[in-house]
């Protein structure tokens, strides 16, 4: 092997094979600096060891929600809230209380009042639900805050979840139950409050499944073979004589 081949500034007339010098070969090796002692040479920014063992340093991407995600987590909230006060007004205007207006199948529209939660439930401990909703909207919001830049559909998600809990909260507090006129006969009946928290549950669950997925690693690419280099013709002396 010999001796070792060093890189820099050469003299006139050096060859690329001299030897290095055995001065600047043997010089002794800087000290790596600990913690509470100073050294005269700076310390190498990360990334640029040439060990191979230190990390290279990276940015971690913030998960908090940005503006652009409060606006849409708004914009599904204020719709989903418009989209059900108005059809309990409807109903509400046009078909009496316990009417039933049959529409397809087992679908009917039946007027009901519901003092619970979504679908009938808990229906005696209205201030007990009002508590609840309150405690779960103010969860989601801080969920939101934290980690709505997590996945692209959290804000529906959340948005639809806000939107239907404020929405039969604000009917709660205003007259004390709430009006429900979906009616498929084999399930209590709902209104579209109702729907709007089932969609954003189940919307919120398929968002952090998928974000908790490692990243699909791409193919390789498949090299095309190599050919092999043409064979050189030989021509032999009398056939490259004139």
């Amino acid at each position: 092997m010999g001796d070792a081949l060093y890189r820099g500034q050469a003299k006139t007339g050096t060859r690329l094979s001299d030897p290095a010098p055995r001065a600047r070969l043997q010089a002794s090796p800087a000290k790596p600096a600990t913690r509470g002692h100073k050294t005269g040479a700076p310390a190498a920014p990360p990334g640029s060891r040439t060990d191979g063992l230190a990390p290279i340093s990276y940015a971690a991407r913030s998960l908090a929600a940005q503006p652009v995600h409060w606006a849409s987590l708004g914009a599904v909230a204020i719709a989903a809230i418009v989209a059900d006060q108005l059809t309990k007004h409807v109903v509400g205007s046009e078909v009496r209380l316990d009417d039933e207006v049959q529409v397809l199948g087992p679908f009917s529209i039946h007027h009901v009042q519901n003092s619970g939660i979504a679908f009938g439930l808990f229906s005696s401990a209205t201030a007990v639900v009002i508590v609840l909703t309150v405690v779960a909207v103010g969860w989601m919001i801080g969920y939101f805050a934290r980690s709505g830049a997590r996945h692209p559909l959290l804000p529906v998600a959340v948005g639809l979840l806000i939107g239907g809990s404020v929405s039969n909260l604000a009917d709660r507090v205003r007259l004390g139950h709430v009006t429900d006129f979906l009616d498929f006969r084999y399930w209590p009946a709902f209104n579209l409050a109702d729907s709007f928290i089932v969609v954003g549950v189940t919307v919120l669950l398929g968002a952090l499944v998928a974000a908790d997925r490692p990243p699909r690693r791409p193919p390789p690419r498949r090299r095309p073979p190599r050919r092999p280099p043409p064979r050189r013709r030989r021509i032999s002396n009398a056939t490259a004589r004139p």
